[in-house]
């Protein structure tokens, strides 16, 4: 069973990133894209990543092929979401709303930014209250 919760550590992002950015890799053209180009060492660290972001659900791998093609199985999005929610728990007691509370004030947001915050927030307003108009007329059919 895979450990989808746990964060995914600065040089496995890096590996991500590797494969978000070309696709899938083997493990020696992703030594090469996060190395110079590489030694068995770095091939041997390079595996070892692999094997950790496999075990978190981040990566698959094609072993029907040789050398093994590596590919991402987890976009940004959703990594950034796994990576707030453990922020959450760890800092705010599970809540998000105060870490996006911070998020918003200790950054500068342009007029863009915020126009996009707004229209999200709005986005997300307008679903909950379809979704709750739903329950009702189920709840009185």
């Amino acid at each position: 069973m895979g450990r989808r919760d746990e964060v995914v550590a600065d040089a496995e992002l890096a590996v991500l990133e590797a494969l978000w950015k070309a696709g899938p890799l083997t493990v020696r053209q992703l030594a090469n894209a996060l190395y110079d180009p590489g030694s068995g060492a770095q091939c041997a660290t390079v595996q070892k990543l692999l094997d950790r972001l496999e075990a978190k659900e981040c990566i698959g791998c094609d072993r029907a092929v040789r050398p093994h093609l590596y590919r991402a199985t987890i976009d940004r999005e959703e990594l950034i979401a796994r990576r707030l929610r453990a922020t959450a728990d760890r800092l705010c007691g599970g809540s998000l709303v105060p870490l996006l509370t911070n998020l918003v004030r200790a950054s500068y947001l342009n007029a863009r930014e915020r126009r996009e915050v707004r229209a999200l927030l709005d986005e997300l307003d307008r679903k909950g209250k379809a979704k709750s108009s739903e329950t009702e007329r189920r709840g009185r059919a």
